[in-house]
């Protein structure tokens, strides 16, 4: 990682007790003894965990960053209401038979999703820019490289969430907001055609597929 970056990134405010309301956020919500959490040993430019949260009395389980909302990101002055989509976290809802070790990168086959999640939640951060609904990340230069050798997406988009009101994907601390968006990845044709059409063709896609939130990594292509 470049110097110049790690040193720029170590020297913005660091919002800690935005992770601290996180956590007892999902408190309110989630047992303690079904979250697991995927502690960064080693954080060049700023500290972004992962819980893992594995609820008994729901059918699917969580990835969700805990660091994205550690900065601010970098909102333009041409978006209305800017201090709104200044804080963020990330989502990815799970089926139960996904399974990590206890620790992370372990090699793992399931490696490369808590991967993404960090690469899409560290990109803001160091391209001085900001990520909200609708915005996309491709994994690798080329669109059509895919994450890894485990899974044909090449991307990802961030949406709203269908299984979680807002009451759960969105949380105030010292009157700064802090939005979850569910984490939704993307073949090469899907990423082409929302570049290409936009945002909401894309959704239309989405709604004319009734495509489930939850993750799964052979679902049917939607172009």
């Amino acid at each position: 990682m470049d110097k110049e970056l790690i040193q720029k990134i170590q020297n913005r405010k660091h919002y800690y007790e935005n992770i601290e309301a996180l956590e007892k956020h999902l408190d309110k919500y989630f047992k303690s003894e079904d979250i697991t959490v995927f502690h960064e040993m080693l954080s060049l430019d700023f500290h972004l965990d992962v819980y893992f949260i594995q609820p008994k009395d729901r059918d699917f389980n969580l990835l969700i960053t805990a660091g994205m909302s550690l900065l601010e990101m970098q909102v333009p002055e041409s978006i209305g209401n800017r201090e709104n989509y200044a804080f963020a976290e990330l989502m990815l809802i799970l089926p139960k038979n996904i399974e990590f070790s206890k620790v992370y990168p372990s090699g793992d086959k399931h490696d490369w999703i808590i991967g993404m999640m960090k690469d899409m939640a560290r990109f803001p951060h160091h391209q001085d820019t900001f990520l909200t609904e609708g915005h996309t990340l491709q994994a690798w230069n080329n669109i059509a490289d895919p994450y890894d050798e485990n899974t044909a997406f090449t991307g990802c988009i961030l949406l709203p969430s269908a299984t979680f009101d807002e009451d759960f994907m969105q949380l105030t601390v010292g009157g700064r907001t802090i939005n979850i968006y569910s984490l939704f990845p993307l073949y090469q044709n899907e990423l082409a055609y929302k570049i290409k059409h936009g945002y909401s063709k894309f959704f239309d896609l989405l709604a004319a597929g009734d495509v489930a939130e939850m993750f799964d990594n052979q679902r049917k292509q939607l172009v």
